[in-house]
């Protein structure tokens, strides 16, 4: 079987499936399987089948119960999806000072949707979000997907949100995050951006415990409210040296609430390894720590405060905002 064939047949199977089929069918050169039970290998070298006539992968006649994390490749974004929280576990960009440049979508014609590609039962719904008070938190934001239509659309699936607070963060703060990263592309040639949600531990003041403790939403609730969020700068081909190698690096994690615009950017910025221990995820491992700059050191890290106080404005330029939640 061609590595080809091995890949897209991997690609069906999904994910999970498919390191689970190569590791148990893993086999070292010349050893002989008589049995498609567990084998034990004896001190003499030799393999003979297991005698308690177990086989813990037999459960998988029935289905492989997963994780399955849903891998959705858009013009402008890849996201990976947790079907359990029903957020992504991250959001990869990949914006330009041309994909910025070009103005070939109109945000007036996109509307929020669910993604149908998730399964039912996991996907995040419009009704969920109704009167929730939060909104629905692009992760990969529309603005940076103005170079087409089919983009920009793509940013609007419920798979690229998070109930994000609305006023004082992701119209305010959390917009003008997004804003500086797009600055970026005045230094940059190329600019990466990763952004997930997270859930972090606070300590209890009546037991002094660490807990994690966070709202879930949508009826039935389903649809868990972040505690933080983080967004993972990666700058490339600087504009006055653009056959530099390295890279300029900055990691930032928010809390989901109100910020003052007063605050320092700096104030949220984390070490790398931080953060991969709170996302349980590594980020360029690939690449030597000489090859890591601070972008901090490179560029003012600082947000830019921009009036959205129009009512046009703050109806997200022709996208109605929710309603608030009902009084009790």
């Amino acid at each position: 079987m061609s590595s080809r064939i091995l890949l897209s047949g991997l690609v069906g199977l999904g994910a999970g499936t498919g390191l689970t089929y190569l590791l148990l069918n893993k086999r070292s050169p010349g050893q002989i399987v008589e049995t498609p039970f567990p084998v034990t290998e004896k001190p003499n070298g030799k393999v003979q089948p297991h005698s308690f006539n177990i086989n813990p992968a037999g459960f998988f006649k029935y289905g492989f119960p997963g994780p399955i994390h849903d891998l959705q490749n858009r013009e402008e974004f890849i996201s990976c999806y947790n079907r359990q929280t029903q957020n992504p576990y991250w959001v990869l960009e990949h914006i330009t000072p041309e994909s910025l440049a070009a103005r070939n979508a109109d945000r007036k014609n996109s509307f929020f949707r669910e993604d149908e590609i998730i399964p039912e039962k996991f996907r995040g719904k419009l009704k969920d979000y109704f009167r929730s008070g939060y909104d629905r938190g692009h992760q990969a934001p529309a603005a940076d997907a103005k170079f087409s239509q089919q983009a920009m659309d793509d940013t609007f699936y419920l798979s690229n949100m998070c109930p994000q607070v609305g006023a004082g963060f992701n119209r305010d703060y959390w917009a003008h995050l997004e804003y500086f990263c797009r600055g970026l592309t005045k230094n940059y040639r190329s600019v990466r951006i990763v952004t997930g949600p997270l859930y972090l531990p606070k300590k209890d003041p009546v037991e002094n415990k660490f807990k994690v403790s966070y709202e879930v939403i949508g009826n039935p609730p389903s649809i868990a409210v972040p505690t933080h969020f983080f967004k993972l700068i990666v700058a490339e081909s600087p504009t006055n040296n653009p056959t530099r190698d390295d890279i300029a690096v900055a990691a930032f994690v928010l809390p989901n609430e109100p910020i003052s615009n007063e605050t320092k950017l700096t104030d949220f910025e984390v070490p790398l390894d931080a953060l991969e221990r709170s996302t349980g995820l590594e980020f360029l491992q690939n690449v030597p720590l000489p090859k890591k700059k601070a972008l901090c050191e490179e560029v003012n890290c600082q947000i830019v405060v921009r009036d959205f106080s129009n009512a046009a404005i703050k109806q997200s330029n022709g996208v109605k905002l929710l309603p608030p939640p009902k009084k009790s």
